[in-house]
C-alpha cells in the first residue's frame, strides 16, 4: 500500500509555507506564502536597485572625470556645470523609473487633473479618450455599475472610487512592466486600501474583505486583458507544455492513481462529470476571486465522489489523488497562465488562509506532480513508462490480486483497453496476411516466367525440318492425297465385291 502511493502522497505539512507562519504556501512563490513572498521580493529587489545605484554613481563618476581630461588642455575654463546637472538629473530620472512602489493615496502627476464633478459621474459617462485607453466592453461596464452601486450606501464610497479608477487608469502608462512588477503593484495597492480600511471599519475583517473583493472585481475585470498571459511572461509556452504532456499521459488509468472512485455508480460518475466542467470554466472567468471559485466547488464534486464511493469520509491522501486525476481527463485550457493569474493578482489574504487558499494550493501540487510523472510513481517500469508515453504500447489493468488493493476500477475502461488490444492484434495479422499475399504474387510471376523461358527453350531445341513448297507441286500432291483418301474412304464404305461361284453339273 506504501508502494503503491510513494509517487502521489503529500503531507498536508508540505502545503504550508516554508518560513513556518502557518499560512499556506505556492510552488509559484518558492513554497513561501504571499506575504513571506512579498518580503523577500522587496528585500532582493530593493538590494538590487541599491547596486543599480551605486554602479550608477561609479558610471557617472567616470563619465565626469573622462569628459574633464578630454577637455581640460584644449579648454582650459569650460563649464561642465550644465553638464554635470543634466548627467545628474538623467541619473534621478532612472532612479525614479526603477522604483516602482507608488504612494496611491497621495495625488499622482501621471494621470491628468479631473474636473471637480462627482466621481461617480464621472465614470458614468466616460470621457473618449479614457473609453479608448481601457477598451470599454460589456463585462467592464457591468462591473463599474455593479460596484458603484456597492459603494454608494459606504461613508468613503467616493474616495474609494476614486482611488481604484485612478489606479486602473496608471496601470495603462506600465504596460511594458514585466508580469512580477506588475503583481507588485497591484499587491501595494491591495495592501495599503485593506490597512485604510481596516482603520476605518475597525477592525471589522468581514466587512474589509467584502469591500476588497468588489474592488479585486472592479479593478481585474478593468485590467483583464492587460495582464492575463501577459507578452512579457513565458506563460503561453508554459500552458502548451503542460497540455502537450497531459495529452500524452491520456493511458493513465484510475487504477494507477489508486483513486478512490468508483465511476459505475452513477452519483460518483455525475460528481466526476460536474468537477471535469468546473475546473474547465475557470478559464471563462476573468476575476481571480471567480476562478478559486470554479477550483472550489470542482474539489467539492471530488469529495463528494469518494464519499459515495469509499461510504465514508474523504481524506486527504484520497483528494489529491483524484484531484491528479480529475486535471488528466479534463486538460483544462491555459492552465498555467491561470494559475500564474491567481497567484499574481488575487487578494492576497484569500490565497493564505481558508478553503480557497487549500484548495489552489493543492491544485498547484497535482500540476507539479504531473510535469514530474515518472514510471515509479505509477509503479510502472521505466520502459513500461517510455513505451505508454510514446504510443507503442497500451496497458492492460485486468482485475487481478496487484489490483486488489486499489479501489475498484471502471469495467468499461477495462473493456475499451481490451478492445484496443485487440485491435492492435487484428492490426498485426492484417499486416502478416499482406505480405504473404505479396509474397505469392512475386511467386507466381517468377513461375510465369519460369515457364515462358522453357516454352522457349523448347522451341528453340526442335526447329521445324520441311521447306515451304512450290505451289504446283504443292497442289498435285494435295490433289493425289485427297484421290488417295477418297478411295480408301470409298473402299472402306462400300461392300466387298462379290466372287464368282462354280456350280458342279
Amino acid at each position: 500500500m506504501l508502494s503503491q502511493r510513494r509517487g502521489i502522497h503529500l503531507d498536508q505539512s508540505e502545503l504550508l509555507c516554508k518560513k513556518g507562519c502557518g499560512f499556506y504556501g505556492n510552488t509559484a512563490w518558492q513554497g513561501l506564502c504571499s506575504k513571506c513572498w512579498r518580503e523577500e521580493y522587496q528585500r532582493d529587489r530593493q538590494k538590487q536597485i541599491q547596486e543599480d545605484w551605486a554602479l550608477a554613481e561609479r558610471l557617472q563618476r567616470e563619465e565626469e572625470e573622462a569628459y574633464a581630461s578630454r577637455n581640460q588642455k584644449a579648454q582650459p575654463q569650460p563649464s561642465i556645470t550644465p553638464f554635470s546637472k543634466f548627467e545628474e538629473r538623467k541619473t534621478k530620472e532612472k532612479s525614479s523609473k526603477v522604483n516602482t512602489v507608488t504612494k496611491f493615496f497621495t495625488p499622482s502627476t501621471k494621470t491628468p487633473p479631473k474636473k471637480d464633478a462627482s466621481p461617480f459621474d464621472a465614470q458614468s459617462s466616460p470621457s473618449p479618450s479614457s473609453s479608448a485607453s481601457r477598451h470599454s466592453s460589456v463585462d467592464t461596464d457591468h462591473a463599474t455599475r455593479e460596484f458603484i452601486d456597492f459603494l454608494k450606501p459606504l461613508k468613503s464610497g467616493r474616495e474609494i472610487f476614486k482611488q481604484c479608477r485612478a489606479f486602473t487608469e496608471s496601470m495603462a502608462y506600465k504596460r511594458d512592466m514585466g508580469a512580477d512588477e506588475l503583481s507588485e503593484c497591484v499587491q501595494d495597492f491591495y495592501q495599503n486600501l485593506s490597512e485604510r480600511l481596516q482603520t476605518q471599519f475597525k477592525g471589522s475583517s468581514e466587512h474589509v474583505e467584502s469591500v476588497m473583493d468588489e474592488v479585486e472585481k472592479y479593478m481585474m475585470t478593468r485590467l483583464y486583458k492587460e495582464v492575463f498571459c501577459p507578452e512579457t511572461t513565458d506563460d503561453e509556452k508554459k500552458d502548451l507544455a503542460i497540455q502537450k504532456r497531459i495529452r500524452a499521459l491520456h493511458w493513465v488509468t484510475i487504477e494507477m492513481l489508486c483513486v478512490p472512485v468508483d465511476e459505475e455508480i452513477p452519483e460518483v460518475s455525475d460528481s466526476v462529470v460536474k468537477a471535469i466542467t468546473d475546473v474547465i470554466e475557470m478559464d471563462s472567468k476573468r476575476v481571480p476571486k471567480d476562478k478559486l471559485g470554479c477550483i472550489t466547488r470542482c474539489s467539492k464534486h471530488i469529495f463528494n465522489a469518494i464519499k459515495v464511493s469509499k461510504k465514508e469520509a474523504a481524506s486527504a491522501d484520497d483528494f489529491l489523488p483524484t484531484l491528479i486525476y480529475i486535471v488528466l481527463k479534463a486538460n483544462p485550457p491555459r492552465l498555467q497562465s491561470n494559475i500564474q493569474y491567481i497567484t499574481r493578482f488575487c487578494n492576497p489574504s484569500r490565497l493564505m488562509t481558508g478553503e480557497d487558499g487549500y484548495y489552489f494550493t493543492n491544485l498547484c501540487c497535482a500540476v507539479a506532480f504531473i510535469e514530474k510523472l515518472d514510471g515509479q510513481s505509477l509503479n510502472l517500469s521505466s520502459e513500461e513508462f517510455e513505451l505508454y508515453m510514446s504510443g507503442q504500447a497500451s496497458p492492460n489493468w485486468p482485475q487481478a490480486a496487484g489490483a486488489s488493493s486499489c479501489s475498484p476500477g471502471s469495467t468499461a475502461l477495462n473493456q475499451v483497453h481490451k478492445r484496443l488490444d485487440l485491435l492492435t492484434g487484428l492490426g498485426e495479422r492484417q499486416d502478416r496476411v499482406m505480405e504473404k499475399a505479396r509474397q505469392l504474387e512475386n511467386d507466381l510471376i517468377d513461375w510465369t516466367d519460369e515457364v515462358e523461358q522453357k516454352v522457349q527453350n523448347v522451341l528453340q531445341s526442335f526447329p521445324p525440318e520441311t521447306q515451304n513448297p512450290t505451289p504446283t507441286t504443292a497442289t498435285s500432291t494435295s490433289a493425289s492425297s485427297s484421290a488417295i483418301d477418297s478411295d480408301n474412304v470409298e473402299n472402306e464404305l462400300l461392300p466387298p465385291p462379290l466372287q464368282p461361284q462354280v456350280f458342279a453339273g
